[in-house]
């Protein structure tokens, strides 16, 4: 593992996050209460990304993840579904090449199999022109769902016992967290210190269901299409008011810091 997980040891608590997650909810919402279609609602939606990057990336957060389009998401209506993919095709058309001057890695993770070819093409490129970026890493989940990701990763690592002669049947005690983690679709990535979800709902809705065991979780009435620079340093600032114990108790804490 190239990150420490939050239940084997302690991790740092740095003051500003190092890892911000968001579900990006309300695009819709925004929309009807403007009285205008839900796609307008979605494509002011890219416009808010583009200003969450800059303010983090301005703030020295380090991974930046977005939900994008979740496994569940199929379910919508099919010409919603179209937009969304239209969407992002566009916006990969538009943003890598800014992304990339800036230093930022691009990384979309999920079950990209269900995207038409085009599709999936432009992620690998874009991933690909970004790979060595290193000022911010930003990633883009798509077709992801938190269950998902915990069975490929316990498939994936199976195949890694087979195909290394290691016995694939074994007791429980046999497999450890860390032997499954680093198969996890962010394994590359700390685990987050804050999670954020605009559009009012408070739920994690299968997003990071592994990786979000310790973070700071943060729910706002803002829809995302209004999430702007004000309403992250809000919730940043709530952030830095929490005590991350990581199980121990405060006069630990205060023990630790005299």
């Amino acid at each position: 593992m190239a990150h420490s997980s939050s239940t084997q040891t302690l991790p740092a608590s740095p003051t500003v996050p190092k890892h911000v997650a968001i579900i990006m909810d309300g695009n819709g919402r925004w929309a009807t209460s403007r009285f205008l279609p839900r796609v307008a609602g979605h494509g002011k939606g890219v416009e808010a990304v583009r200003a969450a990057v800059e303010a983090c990336a301005a703030r020295g957060v380090e991974y930046l993840t977005l939900f994008a389009f979740s496994s569940e998401n199929w379910r919508r209506p099919a010409d919603e579904v179209s937009l969304l993919m239209r969407l992002f095709m566009v916006a990969l058309e538009r943003e890598v090449g800014k992304m990339h001057a800036n230093g930022i890695r691009l990384k979309v993770v999920g079950d990209l199999s269900r995207f038409d070819d085009k599709l999936q093409q432009m992620i690998d490129n874009a991933e690909r022109k970004t790979a060595g970026n290193t000022t911010m890493t930003v990633t883009i989940c798509a077709n992801y769902g938190g269950r998902w990701d915990v069975m490929q990763a316990v498939q994936k690592m199976l195949a890694a016992r087979a195909a290394s002669g290691a016995p694939v049947l074994a007791g429980a005690d046999a497999f450890s967290e860390d032997e499954l983690a680093q198969h996890l679709a962010m394994a590359y990535a700390p685990e987050p210190d804050l999670f954020i979800r605009t559009g009012g709902e408070q739920r994690i809705s299968n997003f990071l269901l592994w990786q979000l065991a310790y973070s700071e979780l943060y729910f706002t009435d803002t829809y995302w299409p209004d999430f702007g620079a004000d309403e992250l340093d809000k919730a940043i600032a709530s952030y830095q008011q929490r005590e991350r114990r990581f199980g121990r108790t405060s006069a630990q804490l205060v023990e630790q810091a005299s």
